[in-house]
């Protein structure tokens, strides 16, 4: 079955980075934006961000990520009444582009995305649903694509799943109205992205900043740069 659709990862496939060190300045960032509304245990609110993190991949679909993560954040902060969300905003707004510093930038990757598009593919940015509109916008940004040539892209106000759930690709599938068959998942995490394939999606493992977090053989994926993506989208259409 041809393909329709063509779903990109953003962290560490369009926009290049060494995931470790970008959540280490993440949390030092964050953690110094909230520490003047009281939060100043550093560790205990890494702790429960994690937590909210994981309530989100374990969510049962019946209510979108933004509320179960911040369900979670609030019983681990119960004390806590301020204006949480507002304050974020806030944050991704201005102390969080700090990071582009600790990101990469790789031309041929909104080279890629603009050639697909030519082929007349439908284009979306299949991002972990754990941050809101800002931040995912903001990444964009420094990966140097245009969030315009996509269709679609995730964010956690607006999906009830999570990679590495199937069900966050069926969701994002009936969005677009394709079957999962009719879809390409582009990604540099095995266990994340690779999965898509459990529900009949080609999957294409994007090597430059791979994540082999379970040490999978990965010699059955298709794999390689963006070049190489391209020459197997010419396969797939």
């Amino acid at each position: 079955m041809k393909i329709k659709a063509v779903l990109f990862d953003l962290d560490g496939t369009l926009l290049p980075m060494e995931q470790e060190q970008f959540f280490r300045e993440y949390f030092k960032l964050l953690a110094t934006k909230l520490y003047p509304y009281g939060y100043d245990d550093p560790k205990k609110l890494v702790k429960v961000i994690w937590a909210g993190v994981t309530a989100v991949e374990q969510s049962d679909g019946s209510r979108v990520n933004e509320e179960v993560f911040w369900d979670c954040f609030n019983k681990g902060f119960p004390e806590k009444t301020d204006d949480k969300i507002g304050v974020l905003r806030e944050f991704y707004l201005n102390e969080f582009q700090q990071l582009k510093d600790v990101c990469g930038y790789n031309p041929e990757a909104d080279k890629a995305v603009k050639e697909i598009k030519k082929k007349g593919l439908v284009t979306v940015v299949a991002t972990k649903p754990i941050f809101p509109d800002e931040a995912n916008l903001s990444r964009m940004a420094w990966a140097g694509v245009n969030a315009d040539d996509f269709e679609y892209y995730t964010s956690y106000d607006k999906c009830c799943f999570c990679k590495p759930d199937v069900r966050y690709y069926k969701e994002i599938a009936e969005k677009l109205g394709v079957l999962p068959e009719e879809c390409l998942m582009v990604g540099n995490d095995v266990s994340d992205d690779m999965t898509a394939e459990k529900i009949g999606m080609k999957v294409f493992l994007l090597t430059d900043c791979l994540i082999n977090s379970e040490n999978k053989n990965i010699s059955c994926y298709k794999s390689g740069s963006f070049a190489d993506l391209l020459d197997y989208v010419d396969i797939l259409i």
